[in-house]
């Protein structure tokens, strides 16, 4: 490969790269951490470099590995109030994080049964949870084979009733989820009261702090409100990810547990066959050291003081913003949050031509340079409804834009006040598979909304699977040659 092949290549992905929405600069509200300083991303970079041709699988041979693992798990720890008994692993992402700590609950479970999974007979463990968990805790039990219960939330909180969540735990409880804030609407669980409710109950709780687990030890006036980590005694196990409020690349996040037979439950072993020993801490066996590395360097550059300034400026942003939400008529945000993740919805207390649709709402503010995320309404398990909204996650880096933001949210308001969304459209479906999305997305969560549960997971498995389908309706110019 000659110096021109390496440009020509370059330049290729750069054009690629292109057609995203910007990662820096505080534009989009959702997905993306931006920390806003240069050197963290050159830092971790340079780690990442470092780590390309490293090996995770076996880190008897790349004691590197090791290393850079002990010393986030001991960081990441003493963040969450850990004590010597709270060990555990760095996984891949958030939703890893979760399957294991599941996967650890049902062996725990299984035990106490004096069965092994895969045992023919007996109940299916279950895993109970408010709605508003995330869906990697759905995705846990449909691949380990347990009954996901869900508990319904108070529509205009967002907040799951601790007793409500309790009464759901029976002798099948494997696991008892709650978060430190949920993702639909910010707002913490109240885990204090279910943790030592489950505790006396004997049930393991596993808080979700993927996204707040870096955010709420340093938000002011705590957020929280009360302790939500393994300063609560009947927490067993936290999962929290370093490529969110953490600013290492994607994808890297830690799940611990109180007590290390807990941490073995998540792992596999294996000497059943004619090669090398099996141990996979994770659910990967090859894994890259990559995120890890830059995990690392990045925690190592920060320490908690620079954590702490982080999550000042996305406070500061994360309120100017609101204070300004509160001020646009037609819209209310949902509930309490917590940290820097806000949903906001009609104003159910406006007449229909006073009140901002949140769909149309994400459509007007993006055709103004932000992408905010529209989230849509569900349908709960006792019939209530939780309205569809508009989600928007703050950074430090909003700071920055917060003015601009501000005129984008008020503007977008006032073009769609008292127009509704879009209505379903019946054949939306086939046609964005066939043409692509379209630009606005209202039509197209307008539809999904509108769906049954189950019409709306297949039509979301076409649509994702259609974009990445070489053979549909896409552009192959520069495609690899045979």
């Amino acid at each position: 490969m000659t110096d021109d092949d390496t440009t020509r290549i370059l330049a290729e992905l750069a054009q690629i790269r292109r057609a995203d929405p910007p990662t820096h600069g505080g534009r989009v509200l959702s997905y993306v951490y931006d920390h806003g300083r240069p050197e963290l991303d050159r830092i971790a970079a340079e780690a990442a470099a470092m780590f390309l041709p490293v090996n995770g699988l076996d880190p008897t041979t790349f004691s590197s590995v090791a290393r850079l693992e002990r010393d986030l798990v001991r960081f990441t720890r003493s963040v969450l109030h850990g004590d010597e008994d709270v060990v555990g692993s760095v996984t891949s992402g958030g939703t890893e994080s979760c399957l294991l700590a599941v996967k650890s609950a049902r062996e725990g479970w299984l035990a106490q049964q004096g069965r092994r999974a895969g045992d023919p007979g007996g109940p299916r463990p279950e895993v109970v949870m408010p709605t508003t968990a995330h869906p990697a805790f759905r995705k846990a039990a449909h691949y380990l084979g347990l009954v996901p219960v869900e508990v319904p939330v108070d529509p205009a909180t967002g907040m799951v009733d601790a007793d409500a969540l309790l009464s759901a735990v029976t002798a099948a409880t494997a696991l008892v989820v709650v978060s430190a804030p949920n993702y639909p609407f910010g707002t913490i669980d109240p885990i204090a009261r279910v943790a030592d409710g489950a505790a006396r109950l004997g049930v393991a709780v596993h808080v979700d702090a993927c996204i707040g687990g870096w955010l709420l030890p340093w938000w002011p006036e705590g957020a929280a409100g009360e302790p939500w980590d393994f300063a609560v005694d009947g927490v067993t196990s936290i999962s929290t990810d370093l490529h969110k409020y953490g600013y290492a690349p994607k994808g890297a996040s830690v799940v611990l547990y109180r007590g290390r037979q807990r941490h073995r439950g998540q792992y596999f072993a294996t000497t059943g066959w004619p090669g090398y020993p099996v141990v996979n801490p994770t659910m990967l066996g090859s894994r890259s050291a990559t995120a890890m590395a830059a995990a690392w360097a990045v925690t190592q550059a920060l320490g908690t003081q620079g954590y702490a300034d982080l999550v000042a400026q996305t406070a500061a942003a994360t309120g100017a913003v609101r204070r300004a939400i509160d001020g646009l008529s037609g819209l209310s945000v949902v509930g309490d949050p917590a940290a820097a993740l806000l949903a906001v919805a009609a104003d159910p207390d406006r007449a229909p031509a006073h009140q901002v649709d949140p769909f149309a709402w994400v459509d007007a503010v993006r055709r103004r340079g932000f992408l905010l995320q529209a989230q849509p309404a569900f349908a709960q398990g006792d019939g209530s409804v939780l309205p569809r909204t508009a989600h928007l996650t703050f950074t430090p880096v909003t700071e920055s834009v917060t003015r601009e933001l501000v005129a984008a949210l008020r503007d977008g308001a006032d073009e769609v006040r008292g127009r509704a969304a879009p209505g379903p459209q019946p054949d939306l479906v086939e046609r964005v598979i066939t043409g692509g999305l379209p630009e606005e997305m209202a039509p197209v969560l307008s539809t999904l909304e509108a769906m049954d549960g189950d019409a709306a997971p297949a039509a979301l498995t076409s649509l994702l699977a259609s974009v990445i389908d070489p053979d549909v309706g896409h552009d192959t110019d520069g495609a690899a040659d045979a």
